[in-house]
């Protein structure tokens, strides 16, 4: 099977990439020019296609050919909302057209969304895959546009969306942050730290994409996917540092007056730079919220999937590999 990779040079991509080159798979890798791809050189069965998801005419040759697509390739910080839809909606619409013009054989075309398309719980109960969406960011509002984009298309194209929450696990540069802070001996948490999660490690994710691809569900079903489990942040927090062996010394939670003055600075100088940067008071809005916790029941009974790694576990596998690559 010959399936196009979007993101491939990222973090979930690359493991979707490794699943998939393992699985005897060919792989069509679309990557920037000036992205980072020594890992996937070092995978057999991976051809690089350079162009960009915000180019068509790149994602048309990308996608001849391909039996398959997985789309995870978006932006997760933008220097503003118009951003995000540009790439993120705007992307994933090429690919949509791409698909239904050279690829009109297609298996499955797998659209990796987010938890944050539908939003946090507002009751602390896993939000379940028929939850009515409220977004609280622009990039959840971009992603689930890009949602409905792909949904519409499911009487033209086998569709397949999933919505994970916050994915980690070795090559990740963004809960990396965590790891890192609670190396430095300072707990990263905002408030008292009762905020609950749901989580996926990078493999499982990778893999419940894989399987989406021969699944036998009907085109347009979206499904959370996360390890199983709710996790209060302070708990999590214990378990970095366990896997890391050392105590932060900093324990209490930073004020929330103090994280939107950080947020204001982090903006202004995104704005001097030209830059996007992650912290910005939308981003706020997710910080702030309580529960981000999801039910992946459905993906686990009509996909067939099963997710291998929790937190205790991820996070020992991420230290070690944090430091066999010098990370930490």
């Amino acid at each position: 099977m010959k399936v196009l990779n979007t993101g491939a040079s990222g973090f979930l991509g690359s493991h979707v990439a490794e699943q998939l080159a393992q699985g005897g798979h060919r792989v069509v890798a679309l990557v920037r020019r000036s992205s980072n791809t020594r890992f996937l050189s070092t995978l057999s069965g991976v051809e690089l296609a350079h162009g960009a998801i915000e180019d068509a005419d790149s994602v048309r040759r990308a996608m001849d050919g391909v039996d398959a697509v997985v789309h995870s390739a978006g932006l997760v910080k933008a220097r503003d909302e118009a951003e995000f839809f540009k790439i993120n909606v705007d992307g994933t619409r090429n690919l949509l057209d791409a698909a239904k013009a050279v690829a009109p054989g297609l298996r499955r075309f797998v659209f990796v969304s987010s938890l944050a398309a539908v939003g946090p719980s507002l009751d602390g109960r896993p939000v379940p895959g028929h939850a009515r969406p409220e977004p609280v960011t622009g990039y959840g509002r971009s992603k689930l546009a890009a949602e409905r984009l792909v949904v519409a298309e499911k009487d033209a194209l086998p569709v397949v969306v999933l919505r994970p929450p916050m994915i980690y696990g070795p090559r990740d540069n963004e809960s990396f942050a965590f790891f890192q802070s609670v190396s430095r001996r300072v707990l990263p948490m905002l408030g008292d730290g009762t905020n609950t999660l749901s989580v996926i490690y990078a493999s499982d994710a990778a893999s419940a994409c894989v399987r989406a691809i021969d699944a036998g569900v009907p085109s347009g079903r979206a499904y959370f996917i996360d390890d199983g489990e709710v996790y209060v942040w302070r708990d999590m927090l214990t378990h970095i540092e366990t896997a890391l062996g050392s105590r932060a010394l900093l324990r209490k939670g930073m004020p929330f007056f103090l994280v939107r003055g950080a947020a204001l600075a982090s903006e202004t100088l995104g704005r001097m730079t030209g830059k996007a940067v992650m912290l910005t008071r939308d981003k706020l809005n997710e910080l702030s919220a309580p529960h981000w916790v999801c039910d992946s029941s459905d993906a686990r009974q009509e996909l067939g999937w099963q997710p291998k790694v929790k937190w205790a576990e991820g996070t020992r596998r991420s230290v070690a590999w944090y430091r066999e690559n010098g990370w930490l």
